[in-house]
């Protein structure tokens, strides 16, 4: 279409573009704008006259040349040789003008310029890799370098640090506009520990993890579930479990523990399934049944032996009627004492009782407290007054000839046995053995003060066991009753119901004075926490204010710093450039007209050898650096920023003057 307007303007007789120019510039002008699409009149004129006002020549400078495109290959630098130019019919009948302004490409090498390099700082772990790169490359070959200087495969590996976000290996970097210098670090989630790692990991988790026991006492017919910690050894958990179940562990036989277990495993070690595992446990026969096991005990996968078997006990062997009533001592097997004699652990005393106790007497006694007599004053008055109960004080003497009916009778009876339980803490004692009374007593005067003391004193022999109902005070600890062992089991009942009724009326007082206090006190609490929420929203107030105005002060010296040293670079390059030559001289001068993107012109002359870095410098000096900008020729448009600066201006073909225009880079 463009050829044909220019064939149009030689028919019409107007091959002379003399006889255009002596026409008037407007026409000229306007055929220019018909034929290249230029608007701008200004443009046109300086078109024309950077032509010497050869309209053909003009055309053919703004019409794409197929000698004069420049085929850039993406991240390859190297020489591209020009294709053997193939001139187009309208450039055959142009002016030695014209092939001035848009000559044809001569058949040499044209150097490309050199890309950009890019440093990156990547951190992983304890080490440090420096990688330069071009801008070109894509980020997937980054995490190939980083493969071979870390040994981690590039599957494997996370590249994080970007500030877009994660990108996938693909992207090429030159995309990014990323500045010269940049940090980044990897991440290895992905990366399997080693077997034994691994295996330590998992039996340290285990460790950690509680272990619901759920234990089925088989002559009691009751189930308990216990949670155990997998550090508890399997020794521990049959020592607390005799406590319920009143069984001695030398006299446990159990079911359901794994072939492979011992009684020193931890319960993580031991192969108990998680988070449930389901046991048995029943009494271990006689040694005269042992041949014949009870069917509930029938499948037994381990029994305990861990504190021997050298004796059994009493009750094994049977308790004649004289025994039962404290008389006829002196032939057969005596009993053993219910109590250790001079014992020095309090627990292991209790605990001794509570089996000998169970052994004499029976499964159903009521639940003796183990531990000490002030753990069981703790655990009855100073929990939560809703919480609270009675301490129930047993005082047992086998010299006693009520103790056997007393304890068979009345304590072990199934009424009895319930009301204790749910309503008191039961802590017992036995002071047949003069220490353990000593003992007693003085722990009694350490708690409840002389005066209980001083009863327990009073009673003689013949009038235990003793049942002391404690009841706790606000300021000290009252005794309400003391029921000796002459009495009845509906005596006994009575006694302690009466017992509970005080303990009602005072409880119900305690708790509304609780609930009170506690009201009080939560409203102070949440003012508290109102008071201060109001403190930390000032305190982050103020702190966000300080931390603006710090960054803002940080950015300000930022940005001064950076334009501290563009300045600096900018005198320095301004210092840097040669002279401006005259207009008159021996070498050949080239007049550069540089627009830039304000709209104002640079207008400078060059001597014709000046090679194009003394150009971008004098462009940067300016206050444009070729980093960020780039200087096009006006027809055609040429990048001059991506030639050589080493080539000259007569090389790059901007002589003996050109109109260049710059524009920022994307």
């Amino acid at each position: 279409m463009l050829l044909s307007k220019v064939t149009w303007l030689h028919s019409t007789g107007h091959s002379d573009t003399h006889s255009v120019v002596n026409a008037g510039i407007k026409p000229i002008t306007l055929v220019l704008s018909a034929c290249t699409g230029i608007d701008d009149i200004a443009e046109a004129i300086t078109l024309l006259e950077l032509n010497n006002w050869d309209l053909v020549a003009a055309i053919n400078g703004v019409i794409p040349q197929e000698n004069g495109i420049l085929q850039r290959r993406v991240n390859q630098v190297q020489a591209v040789p020009a294709a053997p130019p193939a001139a187009p019919a309208a450039s055959s009948s142009s002016s030695s003008s014209s092939s001035a302004f848009c000559p044809a490409l001569p058949s040499r090498h044209i150097v490309e310029r050199q890309p950009r390099m890019l440093n990156f700082r990547v951190e992983y772990r304890q080490r440090t890799v420096e990688v330069v790169i071009e801008e070109g490359s894509v980020i997937g070959e980054i995490k190939q370098i980083l493969e071979t200087e870390l040994q981690v495969p590039v599957s494997k590996m996370q590249l994080k640090g970007w500030k877009s976000g994660d990108l996938s290996d693909s992207i090429v970097l030159q995309s990014l506009h990323l500045p010269k210098n940049n940090s980044l670090y990897v991440l290895t989630p992905e990366i399997t520990p080693t077997a034994s790692t691994s295996q330590n990991s998992v039996l340290q988790e285990s460790l950690n993890q509680n272990f619901l026991l759920v234990i089925s006492h088989r002559e009691a017919q009751r189930d308990y579930n216990l949670n155990f910690p997998g550090s508890r050894t399997i020794q521990e958990v049959k020592r607390n479990v005799s406590d319920l179940i009143n069984i001695p562990v030398r006299h446990q036989q159990w079911e359901g523990w794994p072939a492979s277990a011992s009684d020193s495993m931890t319960l993580a070690a031991s192969g108990i399934s998680y988070p449930c595992h389901h046991l048995g446990v029943c009494r271990r026969s006689s040694p005269a049944n042992t041949r014949e096991p009870t069917e509930e005990c029938a499948d037994v996968h381990m029994v305990s032996d861990s504190e021997g078997d050298d004796f059994e006990d009493a009750s094994e062997f049977g308790v004649d009627e004289s025994e039962m009533f404290g008389m006829g001592t002196s032939t057969g097997s005596r009993k053993a004492p219910l109590m250790p004699e001079n014992t020095e652990n309090e627990v292991d005393a209790l605990m001794h009782f509570t089996a000998e106790f169970t052994t004499r007497y029976g499964e159903c006694h009521p639940v003796f407290f183990i531990g000490t007599l002030e753990a069981a004053s703790q655990e009855a008055f100073y929990g939560k007054a809703r919480d609270r109960k009675l301490l129930a004080i047993y005082l047992h003497n086998d010299e006693s000839v009520l103790g056997n009916v007393f304890c068979s009778q009345m304590m072990c009876a199934d009424s009895i046995v319930s009301y204790l339980s749910q309503n008191f803490i039961t802590w017992a004692w036995d002071v047949t053995k003069e220490a353990n009374k000593a003992r007693l007593l003085t722990m009694c005067t350490r708690h409840f003060g002389s005066v209980v003391a001083q009863t327990i004193r009073t009673y003689k022999t013949d009038q235990f066991p003793l049942l002391l109902i404690v009841m706790g005070k606000r300021t000290s600890n009252e005794v309400l009753n003391v029921i000796q062992g002459n009495t009845t089991v509906d005596e006994l009942m009575m006694r302690l119901m009466g017992a509970m009724e005080i303990f009602t009326a005072q409880q119900q007082e305690d708790i509304k004075d609780e609930d009170e206090r506690e009201a009080r006190e939560m409203v102070k609490r949440e003012q508290d926490e109102a008071y201060q929420l109001s403190l930390e929203a000032d305190r982050k107030k103020r702190e966000a204010q300080e931390r603006e105005q710090a960054e803002q002060l940080r950015l300000q010296q930022i940005q001064k710093e950076a334009d501290d040293e563009k300045e600096a670079i900018r005198l320095s390059l301004e210092h840097a450039l040669p002279p401006e030559p005259a207009d008159e001289g021996g070498e050949p001068i080239s007049k550069l007209r540089i627009r830039t993107p304000s709209g104002e012109f640079l207008v400078r002359r060059f001597l014709g050898s000046t090679k194009l870095k003394v150009l971008f410098d004098f462009v940067a000096s300016k206050g444009y650096p070729w980093e960020d900008f780039k200087l096009l020729t006006t027809f055609p448009r040429r990048n001059i920023t991506q030639l050589d600066p080493a080539s000259s201006l007569l090389e790059a073909k901007l002589f003996p003057q050109e109109t260049l225009f710059l524009e920022a880079k994307e």
